[in-house]
């Protein structure tokens, strides 16, 4: 039997899993870890732990499936995208903590790049929109703050990289510095179209083109994981940033197909085809995944709190002990939130929003609230955004009928059928949640020829059940309202 070892290296944890060329998970480990606040709307990451923390739940899953490496065909690798990390090229020693993808510190960057008329070009040539969110506001400010960074990249000892790229060269001992297409199309830098770096936007953010990695497919040769690691050298054959490998892992590979997943964030993504779709709704177009040196386009929504809030009630407020007993929290107040809305703008509001200096906003509370309408409210938040999302796409390209949902928040079903109820659409749950890790593993397959074509990855994905819209339409307009009363709060 292949197998298939898929990295799945998140915003709050590193995963591995190991897949059978039928798509059955075999086996699994995961590690949590915090993150580090140095000041408001700064969020960092130590790229160490990053490193150990995956590298130990890929010997962790190998063991648990009761396998070596010599057993593995592939690695395949998915990644919080975004977050920056900067690198001594000679020794591999990072030079500051990874910058990860919530973090605000660039917003005056962002406005005056609104100021020098920058929004056309960087809309025009990334597909994206200016935000902090995105990498090379977070590399321009490491190569203007950290002491002996610039002058490092301008003389060519500096690699730049988001996770996947990170992982690579740790994995291949620096043998390797490459990215793929859905990666480097969130970075703020890359030409979607002409599928290459933009010389205009680096000129204009000062960042040397040296310090970049080579762009390759999504399915494509990454070297190999040194025997050190894992045991054995095994061939690096699939990338994907983690949003872009959940919309292969729920197999829609057809325009007009759309997942949403719920981890830390929320990103809803629709296939777009061969047709780079042009948002006029603030949403994303983007790279859904390149094959063959043929790209295939998306258009996105991104939601930067989702599961997030649900850890900021269990380590914060101490509201729940896990994250399960918020489905029981909801149920007991037979999902009313007794009026109160929760809007999860921690590090801001993403799309359709983009209002980087937003904050979270609770409102509609009275002597009566408990616990419960508060975690209620928290959940609720959840699909209300989805909601805004769903609109947005609507608007920019054909309206989406059905919804395949994914990721750790989706194990609750009374969030399902909310979102089915607020959505007024089917939601559809599949066998496997994890599915960005299913689809770093598909691609990793299709990278190693051991799966032939798209055709065959879809048979891969299977499903568990599907949530139908049963709330009565005028009780759920009246949420629906009562949410954008409070957004428009928290925009003040």
């Amino acid at each position: 039997m292949s197998h298939i070892l898929a990295l799945d290296q998140g915003t709050s944890s590193s995963k591995a899993l190991v897949f059978s060329l039928t798509g059955k998970v075999l086996s699994s480990a995961q590690h949590e870890f915090d993150m580090i606040f140095p000041a408001d709307g700064w969020v960092e990451q130590d790229p160490e732990v990053i490193w150990r923390t995956t590298l130990l739940a890929a010997r962790e899953a190998l063991a648990a499936a009761e396998l070596s490496a010599q057993d593995v065909d592939a690695i395949g690798i998915t990644n919080q995208r975004e977050t920056t990390l900067v690198w001594d090229r000679a020794t591999g020693e990072c030079l500051h903590n990874a910058i990860v993808w919530q973090d605000r510190r660039t917003a005056e960057f962002c406005e005056q790049m609104h100021s020098d008329g920058m929004r056309q070009t960087v809309e025009r040539t990334t597909g994206l929109l200016i935000d902090p969110y995105f990498s090379a506001t977070k590399l321009a400010w490491l190569l203007d703050n950290v002491d002996g960074l610039r002058r490092k990249a301008e003389q060519g000892g500096l690699c730049f990289g988001t996770v996947d790229t990170y992982l690579i060269w740790r994995l291949t001992n620096g043998a390797v510095h490459a990215t793929d297409a859905t990666n480097a199309s969130r970075t703020l830098l890359y030409d979607i179209e002409a599928h290459a770096w933009s010389e205009e936007l680096l000129e204009y953010f000062k960042i040397p083109a040296g310090v970049l990695p080579e762009v390759r497919d999504s399915a494509a040769d990454y070297g190999h994981a040194d025997p050190q690691w894992l045991g054995a050298a095994v061939p690096i054959t699939g990338v994907a940033g983690d949003q872009q490998a959940a919309l292969v892992g729920q197999a829609c590979f057809h325009p007009g197909m759309t997942k949403s997943t719920y981890g830390t964030g929320c990103f809803a993504m629709i296939n777009t085809g061969d047709s780079l779709v042009r948002s006029h709704q603030q949403l994303l177009s983007t790279v859904a995944y390149q094959l063959q040196g043929r790209a295939t386009y998306a258009l996105e929504g991104s939601i930067f709190s989702a599961g997030i809030a649900v850890k900021w009630l269990r380590d914060e407020l101490s509201l729940v002990v896990s994250a399960e007993q918020t489905e029981e929290a909801a149920r007991r107040v037979n999902g009313d939130s007794g009026g109160v809305y929760l809007v999860p703008a921690f590090t801001g509001l993403g799309a359709p929003h983009w209002a980087a200096h937003a904050r979270a906003l609770i409102c509609g509370m009275t002597l009566a609230t408990n616990r419960d309408h508060l975690i209620t409210a928290t959940l609720q938040s959840v699909a209300f955004q989805t909601q805004d999302l769903i609109d947005a796409m609507a608007c920019d390209a054909a309206g989406v009928a059905q919804l395949r949902v994914d990721g750790g928040m989706v194990a609750n079903d009374w969030l399902c059928q909310f979102l089915a109820d607020v959505l007024r659409m089917p939601v559809e749950r599949p066998d496997i949640t994890e599915t960005t890790a299913l689809g770093a593993a598909m691609l990793a397959a299709l990278g190693a020829q051991r799966i032939p074509d798209l055709r065959e990855a879809a048979r891969l994905w299977t499903s568990e059940r599907v949530f139908e819209p049963v709330m009565q339409a005028s009780y759920r307009n009246e949420l629906v309202d009562g949410w954008r009363q409070a957004v428009e709060r928290a925009l003040r």
